[in-house]
């Protein structure tokens, strides 16, 4: 006997999966961490001619003010980030796809200011970026899931 699909078959449906819980628990840490960070570097760009000294940091550049060229450059990666935490959070078709130029970005950056800004100026040293581990990390998790989260 064949059953009937009832109103309610999406919720007894237990094959359905959320794009969320494609995302491991280290990943959605991150995106809250960035929804914090980028909402703050809004603040800090709307509100940065009010502040003395704001110390930003991200991938080994340091900025005082978020209106420097390298504070503006810091507060414009934590605003991408935070688009992209969005668009993961709340399960958005294109977040995994920025969320792979998001990673390459970060890779990209912190290569340059691991081997190639401290040739460059003498007075910046080397410095080992650790952050390319979790950045590997994401990229390739988010090149794993990108089908399976466009397709649901």
């Amino acid at each position: 006997m064949e059953e009937k699909p009832t109103a309610f078959a999406e919720f007894e449906n237990h094959t359905l999966t959320r794009r969320r819980d494609l995302l491991p628990v280290w990943i959605k840490i991150f995106l809250w961490i960035f929804l914090i960070g980028g909402a703050l570097a809004a603040i800090f760009l709307l509100a940065g001619s009010l502040m003395t000294h704001v110390s930003l940091s991200l991938y080994g550049m340091n900025a005082n003010h978020p209106y420097s060229m390298t504070g503006l450059l810091i507060c414009l990666l934590f605003l991408f980030k935070g688009i992209v935490a969005y668009g993961l959070w709340f399960e958005q078709k294109w977040a995994p796809q920025a969320a792979i130029a998001d990673a390459i970005i970060g890779i990209a950056v912190c290569l340059i200011m691991m081997a190639i800004i401290p040739f460059m100026y003498p007075s910046i040293s080397f410095t080992l970026r650790l952050e390319l581990i979790p950045l590997y990390f994401y990229l390739k998790k988010m090149q794993s899931i990108k089908t399976t989260w466009e397709n649901l």
